[in-house]
């Protein structure tokens, strides 16, 4: 049996872009994806023909108990990712999530109690941004002084710009609380990656979000679209840092522009697509060029579907997941130092805290701060403060 031969077997749950995207990715690397889910048999079968994946199904179970499925990327509806992951490490199988973790903190936190459960088994969330070799690289910089002492920098600003994010028909893309709309698809990847590049975490955030595209010509009718596409938040960081993001799904044309700004006493970062410049505040001074992409990399999908940044992550990623189970002979064994740089089930947790402030503040008008849960709320708070006063009427 070759190293490749030892790889595990891939179950994917999703037939959406991004699950277009990976599955090429995962085969060009050498592993086997033996099974992949659809909400609906029709779509499990159609995705299924089109990525050349023998088995397909509209069952969580029959997808799960796969004896030759050890892996799985849950690609699917955010409402479905909770469910999903718990179930399969509860049953032995690596997991790999897709962005948001589950629809809110209380379900992020089963996620992570999970991970805590089965700590032999990969838990890690798509946050394809990390592995991005611009990002990977700024990380560095910032940690090597370049801007100056990294625990004292001053301002990140971030600036993503994008045609929209929804389909032709009505679907939980289109719904805020589904977990649609532009934070929770785009922002997500936002607050991670400023954590991930500073080690600086939200101490409270003021954000607006708005929902300007009500509806379109291809959803309109009794529905009408509540997940916003702009999004403009500040996050105050436990070390002083300032972060100001704005998000904008509203371009008309298909495009993608992002910048990431990082300002420190020293100097500055900034990445534009995936090159990475710096530039010191020496008087005089000239650009760094630091890194230029240049790597030209087959895409599945056009990037006005799937943004090249976080296809070219995702790619990076899966490289980092055979890197992990390549040096094991074990068939579940897997090396965590390859993956180190990855986020984590409470990487997804911290990011929901995030997102759920910024969604208080602009629901609120105010600054909000950053809680992060702790133990699973009740679920009906009303009944159990009934049982406490009859509790102690009787004592």
């Amino acid at each position: 049996m070759t190293r490749v031969d030892m790889l595990p077997g891939i179950g994917v749950f999703g037939t959406g872009a991004v699950a277009r995207a990976l599955v090429p990715f995962l085969v060009s690397r050498g592993f086997a994806v033996r099974a992949l889910w659809g909400r609906t048999l029709a779509k499990a079968e159609a995705a299924a023909r089109d990525l050349t994946v023998a088995f397909y199904t509209d069952s969580i179970d029959a997808l799960l108990l796969r004896k030759d499925v050890n892996l799985v990327f849950v690609l699917c509806a955010p409402n479905l990712h909770a469910q999903i992951s718990v179930k399969a490490l509860g049953i032995g199988k690596h997991v790999v999530c897709d962005r948001p973790a589950g629809l809110d903190q209380a379900e992020a936190l089963k996620m992570v109690r999970a991970s805590q459960y089965y700590p032999a088994l990969i838990s890690l969330i798509n946050n394809s941004l990390r592995f991005l070799p611009a990002f990977a690289r700024m990380r560095k910089a910032i940690l090597d002084g370049y801007t100056g002492n990294p625990q004292q920098l001053s301002v990140m600003d971030v600036k993503v710009q994008m045609s929209s994010l929804l389909g032709d028909s009505y679907d939980w893309h289109c719904d805020d609380t589904m977990g649609g709309g532009t934070l929770t698809l785009v922002g997500s990847h936002v607050v991670d990656l400023v954590t991930f590049l500073t080690g600086q975490k939200a101490l409270r955030v003021h954000g607006v979000l708005k929902t300007f595209t009500k509806s379109t010509d291809k959803v309109n009718g009794i529905r009408q679209i509540t997940s916003p596409d702009f999004c403009t938040f500040q996050m105050e960081m436990d070390r002083g840092l300032l972060v100001t993001a704005t998000l904008n799904n509203s371009m008309v044309v298909p495009c993608f522009h992002q910048e990431i700004l990082v300002c420190g006493k020293l100097g500055q970062l900034v990445v534009k697509g995936g090159d990475l410049h710096g530039r010191l505040h020496n008087v005089g001074s000239k650009d760094d060029v630091i890194y230029l992409d240049v790597e030209d990399l087959e895409c599945p999908m056009p990037p006005s579907v799937v943004p090249k940044p976080y296809i070219k992550g995702l790619s990076k990623m899966i490289g980092a997941l055979k890197e992990a189970f390549l040096p094991v002979t074990e068939q579940m064994g897997w090396v965590k130092e390859a993956v180190q740089l990855a986020a984590t089930f409470e990487d997804g947790q911290y990011v929901q805290a995030v997102m759920e402030a910024i969604r208080k503040s602009s629901t609120d008008r105010k600054w909000v701060d950053v809680t992060l849960l702790t133990e699973q709320p009740d679920p009906n708070p009303m009944l159990s403060a009934a049982v406490r006063r009859t509790t102690i009427s009787l004592q």
